[in-house]
């Protein structure tokens, strides 16, 4: 058996940081949701007004999401339905939008099952780096020096408008992952993609192109891990302040 993995291992280091970030932030997502949904129950002791409240958080993100679904469809030549941006509860979820798509098979129903995780990702790479300078924050970590790291971060937010594009980087990065349905096509499509890669393993097949896409992937990924770490910073200080506000509605209403 040929030591690929061994070759692979700088290369794939930039591929697998972005992954376990990826997977980190969704964790956190579902987080950042039940925060909000506890804020506006334990504010209005009404579950419409924790639909409502959770809706408007995301607004923006969930007309992107949307949209993006819908855009991908119609690239890939795909006849597309009703377009709902509206939160509607069912079996003890809610939902925040749909677009209903004609079917095309695993590979397309799978492009635009992801399609809002594509638009996003571009998205929230572009506010994290270009309004809030990101980079900053990930070099000093990089260095080791994390307490830089963090000022970097506050100093960011602290740029122009800084407010308005934090709000809007929150509501894109947690309304960008896929649901339950955008996740159904994948599972065969992930099938597929781990045999081949599988398959090209052990026939000990010419590392060098591999290489080659994942290095010149690299700088991208790199990027793209930047600004999913500084939004896992932003969530994560909107889930204290989330938490703190609802335990002073509790002790004041008893």
């Amino acid at each position: 058996m040929p030591a690929l993995p061994f070759e692979f291992s700088p290369s794939l280091a930039p591929l697998g940081v972005f992954v376990l970030s990826l997977l980190i932030l969704y964790w956190i997502s579902q987080q950042v949701a039940y925060q909000i949904q506890a804020f506006f129950y334990h504010l209005t002791h009404s579950e419409d007004m924790v639909t409502v409240g959770l809706f408007l958080a995301y607004l923006p993100g969930v007309f992107i999401h949307e949209s993006a679904h819908w855009l991908m469809a119609r690239l890939l030549r795909l006849k597309t339905g009703k377009f709902r941006v509206w939160p509607q509860r069912r079996r003890g979820s809610i939902g925040m939008g749909s677009v209903n798509v004609q079917t095309g098979g695993v590979w397309r129903d799978s492009l635009v099952g992801m399609a809002p995780l594509i638009v996003g990702s571009i998205l929230v790479t572009l506010i994290a780096q270009r309004s809030f300078f990101a980079y900053r924050m990930t070099d000093a970590w990089a260095q080791g020096a994390w307490a830089a790291g963090l000022q970097a971060f506050w100093r960011g937010l602290g740029e122009e408008d800084g407010l308005l594009w934090a709000y809007l980087l929150f509501a894109i990065a947690n309304a960008m992952m896929p649901s339950a349905s955008d996740r159904q096509p994948l599972k065969s499509l992930i099938l597929y993609v781990v045999g081949a890669v599988a398959l090209y393993l052990i026939l000990g097949l010419p590392s060098g192109p591999l290489t080659s896409v994942l290095d010149w992937s690299a700088p991208f990924l790199l990027q793209l891990t930047g600004a999913l770490l500084f939004t896992l910073l932003l969530d994560i200080i909107v889930i204290v302040v989330l938490w703190l506000v609802t335990r002073v509605i509790l002790i004041f209403r008893g």
